[in-house]
């Protein structure tokens, strides 16, 4: 246990610069507090001691604004940084080396039974405010950018950005036809626009039909 929690705090002075010292680390730091919260309400899950593992995650929550539910798998060096209004849903498999920032949903789409929450292989980075839905997969060493919406599978070695998530980065080389993410188009815009077009069509053919029967009036 002891060297799970060194190792947790290693993990802290290794991903964030602002670590000075390890009580300053194991004093202030909400995500390291949610995270061991969490290893104690996990093992009372397991033991069928639901209510109690709620409890503890509840209380969790009001300390740390990180609610994990006790049910979700979590591997090692686990780093929430900064982590407020982090949600991680019951069924939730998360890898080792896995880094979160704060406003980061892993969830579900609606009531399904079963697998229902993401998986997240080792290495994955997910970004500020991005939301990963469904019983989809995140491919090891990838990552996903902040404000981003996740619905669908993301291979490994990827970046995905945007709302729907898109792969814009595989491997390393940039994936051809996809957007940089200042440029990813604004569906609701973009539906404005066809509106806007088909208006334009349907006027100039109103037009159109009114002068031809202003030149049959004449010619009768």
């Amino acid at each position: 246990m002891f060297k799970r929690m060194r190792e947790d705090i290693q993990c802290i002075f290794d991903q964030d610069p602002a670590a000075r010292s390890t009580i300053e680390v194991v004093l202030t730091y909400s995500g390291l507090h949610a995270t061991w919260s969490h290893r104690i309400a996990h093992a009372l899950y397991k033991k069928k001691l639901l209510f109690l593992a709620r409890a503890v995650s509840q209380v969790s929550r009001f300390f740390t604004g990180i609610e994990i539910h006790p049910g979700a798998q979590i591997g090692r060096r686990f780093f929430i940084d900064h982590g407020m209004g982090v949600v991680i849903g019951e069924t939730c498999e998360i890898g080792n080396d896995v880094t979160l920032y704060q406003g980061v949903t892993l969830g579900g789409t609606g009531k399904e039974k079963g697998k229902r929450h993401p998986t997240l292989c080792d290495n994955v980075l997910v970004a500020s405010g991005a939301k990963v839905l469904g019983s989809i997969t995140i491919g090891e060493n990838s990552k996903v950018g902040a404000g981003s919406v996740v619905l669908k599978d993301v291979p490994s070695d990827s970046t995905v950005v945007g709302i729907p998530g898109t792969v814009v980065i595989s491997n390393g080389v940039k994936v051809k036809g996809k957007y940089d993410h200042q440029d990813i188009p604004d569906p609701v815009a973009d539906k404005c626009q066809m509106l806007e077009n088909q208006i334009t069509h349907l006027t100039d053919r109103l037009e159109q039909l009114e002068q031809q029967q202003v030149k049959e009036g004449e010619l009768r």
